[in-house]
Order: C-alpha cells, then structure tokens, then sequence
C-alpha cells in the first residue's frame, strides 16, 4: 500500500476510526508492532519482560487509521489513574512512517484522552527505540523517572505530557 495520499496532504483519504482493543484490526496492527519491536530491539534486551505490560484486555480507547479500507496504523491509551492516561501500542506500517502521520494519530488520542477527563499522558519508550523517543519530544513529550511497572527496568524511559489546554 502507499501513502501518496498522505504525501500529498490528502488527508480525506485517511479515516481515522475510534474502536476498542477487541478490534481485530487493532489485534493485527498490534501483532506487526510486537514483530517490529523484535526486529529492532529483539536481542538488545529481553522484551519478555514488557510483555505482560502490553495486553489489549485492559485497553478500551484505541483509534486506527485506514486507507482504502486497509488498517495502516495504531494507538490507544489507557486509565493510568484518575488523572492520568498511558499511551500504548502506537504502531504505523513502516511504508507510512516519516510523513507526520504519527502525530496527527497521537493529537487524536490525546484530545480523546482529555475529552475522558485526563489531565496528564505518560507513556513509556525504550532506549533502542531512538526515532520514538525523538517523535516523543517532538509532540511536547518530556522525560520523566520511570514510573509503576518500569521503575526498575534500566532499559525504559518514561515520558509525561500535559493534556491541559490553557484558555
């Protein structure tokens, strides 16, 4: 598939659907993430570690992007806490990657986020994971001390967002 549409900021040919972790299509796109974290960080550290941490039974807040009918992208977010969501399971096919898409699939979450009443997104990258992690920032996305699950894992890095809108 190609993302000329994209490259040629035809965004109406891009639908970005609101679904939940059931989707199958969100099962596939998360399937081909798992597969592409393995190439690139598979013998760099054990993923085995993380993977209790990625379970789709717990995501209910997912959008995916199509184009001409085929699931291209990923992202959701779960309950952190009252007051804070975890970004998750962000995964764009590599044909679409470097056109921004990224961005305007994270803006989405994040006002779907805000709009469930959350104030802060966290979510956690890994170190070997360098053009994430520079997107990230990129987004206003700040380093923070690894949080819960992470805390002790040397090889993760935390980051947090504001999602408060100033008036």
């Amino acid at each position: 598939m190609s993302c000329e549409a994209f490259e040629n900021n035809k965004m109406n040919e891009f639908d970005f659907i609101v679904t939940d972790g059931e989707n199958p299509d969100f099962e596939k796109l998360c399937t081909m993430l798992d597969e592409n974290l393995d190439e690139l960080v598979g013998k760099k550290f054990q993923r085995s570690a993380y993977a209790n941490f990625n379970l789709r039974d717990n995501i209910h807040d997912v959008i995916l992007i199509y184009h001409n009918n085929e699931a291209i992208a990923c992202g959701s977010f779960k309950k952190y806490d009252d007051k804070t969501a975890e970004l998750k399971r962000v995964f764009l096919k590599k044909e679409c990657r470097g056109m921004g898409l990224a961005g305007k699939l994270i803006a989405k979450l994040e006002e779907n986020a805000r709009c469930n009443g959350f104030e802060t997104m966290i979510l956690e990258t890994g170190k070997p994971l360098v053009a994430a992690g520079k997107l990230y920032e990129k987004l206003g996305y700040e380093r923070i001390s690894n949080y819960g699950q992470y805390a002790d894992m040397p090889d993760s890095i935390c980051m947090s967002k504001s999602l408060i809108v100033d008036a």
